[in-house]
């Protein structure tokens, strides 16, 4: 049968062919300890269980790689965003969505109201809340002048603006991981519950830090 003539031939000949058509493990090893040469060496990880310092080595070690490779003539800004600035991020992101959650909102901005800028915004208002942060964050700004020309030493809990079709509220951040900011809410005057709505704002106002 052609199986057992097969078998037979490579009983004769398999190991010669496999030994010539297979390069010598020893130039392999030689080719893997030449590239093995030519890398870099990672850090010394401190113990069976890495711990946060050993990742942050780690993580050090990476860039400090990259920067080496980079060809280009200027450094190149470091646009690495830290592990704080996220949290802070998705912590606005988040404050904004529950705002807007609030029954008749129809717009929302976390505004710094030292730059009038704001930190984070959204909905649909039916006018740009980039100026309105400006707008309003003169408005906090001449209020706590007036309060310190007076005397008064009481932190502003919120200022309400009522419109014919809409509600305006400003709810100023007293808390030290807040300070300077305030939440600008935009109300359908039909459809929102003042009340509720103050309410739930004064609540999310609580849970807000950068």
């Amino acid at each position: 049968m052609r199986v057992s003539s097969r078998s037979q031939w490579w009983r004769r000949h398999g190991s010669d062919v496999d030994a010539s058509s297979n390069p010598p493990a020893a130039d392999g090893a030689d080719a893997v300890q030449d590239v093995a040469g030519d890398l870099p060496r990672a850090p010394v990880i401190s113990s069976r269980e890495p711990d946060e310092g050993d990742l942050d080595r780690f993580v050090e070690w990476i860039w400090a790689e990259d920067a080496r490779a980079s060809a280009a003539d200027e450094p190149v800004a470091d646009t690495r965003t830290t592990t704080e600035e996220q949290y802070n991020m998705s912590s606005l992101d988040d404050a904004l969505q529950q705002l807007l959650a609030i029954e008749g909102a129809t717009g929302a901005a976390i505004v710094d109201y030292g730059s009038g800028m704001a930190l984070a915004q959204g909905g649909n208002p039916s006018f740009d809340l980039g100026i309105a942060a400006a707008g309003n964050s003169n408005v906090v700004r001449a209020k706590l002048a007036t309060m310190r020309d007076l005397g008064v030493t009481d932190e502003i809990d919120d200022i309400l603006i009522t419109l014919s079709s809409q509600y305006h509220l400003i709810n100023v951040l007293n808390t030290q991981s807040a300070n300077g900011l305030f939440i600008y809410l935009v109300l359908n005057r039909a459809a929102a519950n003042l009340a509720l709505a103050r309410h739930k704002l004064k609540g999310i106002a609580a849970q807000i830090e950068v």
